[in-house]
């Protein structure tokens, strides 16, 4: 089995591991995120992240939770088998030598160049995402004036091709590369740095699991403090009505929710983000190791 066969096959295996652990606690930050900025003396529909949880619990269920998982189910395995798999090419490609261990300065390189390709596969599907999730928060008005209910993934695809053709579904683009680029990067950057610092110099390849979901669970949380105010402008604009949209773009989204909110609006849900990142990433690398070892 190839290189690229074996990142991909175990890449698959770690999204899918990441999905079905962090998916919760997505859906609570992108509720956060996109919920109306409440009128003057009136109270915001979530206090926090545990209200925004006991309230979807009590209108949709324990499934409203997991609401919007199809779209990212179908394409997080595909999303992490071209990071895991451009990193890997863009391993081989800094190598001095077959086998020979890259720094840290690389893996930031490798991880940057993985964010560049996954961008493209990012920005459609999350937008998919956060229109579902937000859909309850927000009152998407369509032609007839009365609110639009989407019935699923691929109703919201079709409900965006009509209303801004095949270009609605890239937008958002600029804010998911300029999350994407660096995000990965820190976070490929911190999982190897942390794992040569656990291993004292050794070979990392020895390590235990626990080892692997301690790099791992901190990776993750490397991207999400890097690079969090860009992914809420990015929700932002994702959420956005195509008809009359509230931003003109990254920056005047960026400066519009600074001059309503403040600084803070600028993490909203960050507590439910750093939650689901940590233990889904260190499921994710954990599981991503274990089946790139087992398949030789």
């Amino acid at each position: 089995m190839g290189d690229v066969a074996k990142d991909l096959t175990a890449g698959t295996v770690g999204g899918a591991a990441q999905l079905i652990c962090g998916h919760p606690f997505d859906t609570i930050k992108v509720k956060l995120q996109s919920q109306p900025v409440p009128l003057p003396g009136q109270p915001p529909k979530f206090s926090g992240a545990i209200d925004a949880v006991r309230k979807t619990v009590a209108a949709e269920g324990a499934g409203g939770l997991f609401k919007g998982m199809g779209a990212p189910l179908a394409t997080v395995a595909a999303f992490n088998a071209v990071l895991f798999s451009v990193r890997g090419q863009m391993e081989a490609f800094l190598r001095s030598a077959p086998g020979s261990p890259l720094t840290i300065e690389q893996q930031i390189v490798c991880g940057a160049g993985a964010g560049v390709a996954v961008s493209f596969l990012a920005c459609p599907t999350e937008l998919i995402k956060c229109r579902l999730q937000a859909q309850s928060a927000l009152a998407d008005v369509g032609s007839s004036g009365v609110a639009v209910k989407y019935g699923g993934p691929m109703d919201v695809a079709k409900h965006v091709l009509r209303s801004a053709g095949m270009k609605g579904l890239f937008k958002g683009l600029v804010p998911t590369m300029a999350r994407e680029i660096p995000g990965n990067a820190a976070m490929f950057g911190v999982y190897e740095g942390l794992k040569q610092y656990i291993a004292g110099g050794q070979d990392t390849s020895k390590l235990g699991r626990g080892s692997l979901m301690l790099a791992g669970g901190f990776a993750g949380g490397a991207f999400w403090i890097f690079v969090y105010p860009t992914d809420v402008v990015k929700s932002a604009i994702q959420v956005d009505d195509y008809k009359n949209p509230k931003y003109s773009g990254s920056i005047n989204a960026f400066k519009k929710i600074l001059a309503s909110e403040g600084a803070k609006g600028l993490y909203k849900g960050f507590g439910p983000a750093m939650a689901r990142s940590v233990p889904a990433n260190a499921a994710c690398f954990l599981a991503y190791e274990v089946t790139r070892s087992s398949l030789g």
